[in-house]
């Protein structure tokens, strides 16, 4: 087994997903549901990032050569979603979670996507699968994408007991400090988008 290639791209997605930062969206997104519908949210979300990376890992590159979308364009895409969902994070107007819609929707996005996987996860996986030369270096990062997966959902898995910690008026000031920083990471997002896009055109005009 080639333990470096596994450690190299364990580490590259598990900062880009950034499971600690990930607590304080996810608590204000899930902070005011019931413990069983939040711990159901976050398996939800893992699922869906799980799903959505190796789906770009196998065919990533020909659906966006196919659609003539370049990867800047997803990257601005994320970023301004992640705008949407941070400024209702910021003004309070967040929807009420009713039942298996609030739940489901949670988990979907913003958690799911763009935030587990977001331009940034996507576009490392397709890198390293770029990589690899042999199956048995596809299975090495399967098995990483399943290790930094299983690593998130334990840390959103056991943010109950933070919850329980914060209360109600600590949930509400962790909320608008999550909208700050969801709004910074968009932010950054399109700014690197468009950095991008100039890169690639401004040489020609």
């Amino acid at each position: 087994m080639n333990l470096k290639l596994f450690g190299e791209f364990f580490v590259t997605l598990l900062v880009i997903v950034d499971p600690p930062g990930m607590v304080p969206v996810f608590l204000a997104l899930t902070g005011a549901m019931p413990a069983k519908a939040r711990n159901r949210a976050g398996t939800q979300a893992v699922l869906l990032a799980l799903g959505v990376i190796i789906g770009f890992a196998v065919a990533g590159q020909t659906l966006l050569d196919y659609l003539h979308v370049q990867l800047p364009a997803l990257q601005a895409a994320g970023g301004l979603l992640l705008v949407l969902v941070a400024l209702q994070l910021l003004t309070g107007k967040t929807d009420e979670p009713q039942e298996q819609g609030g739940t489901s929707n949670v988990a979907l996005v913003p958690l799911g996507t763009p935030l587990l996987a977001g331009p940034g996860a996507i576009v490392a996986t397709m890198l390293f699968v770029q990589r690899a030369r042999s199956l048995d270096e596809y299975l090495i990062l399967a098995a990483a994408i399943l290790a930094v997966m299983a690593t998130v959902w334990l840390v959103l898995r056991f943010s109950g007991v933070i919850v329980r910690m914060l209360r109600p008026a600590g949930i509400e000031v962790l909320t608008r400090i999550a909208g700050l920083l969801l709004a910074a990471i968009a932010v950054q997002l399109i700014a690197d988008a468009i950095f991008a896009f100039v890169q690639v055109y401004a040489p020609r005009l």
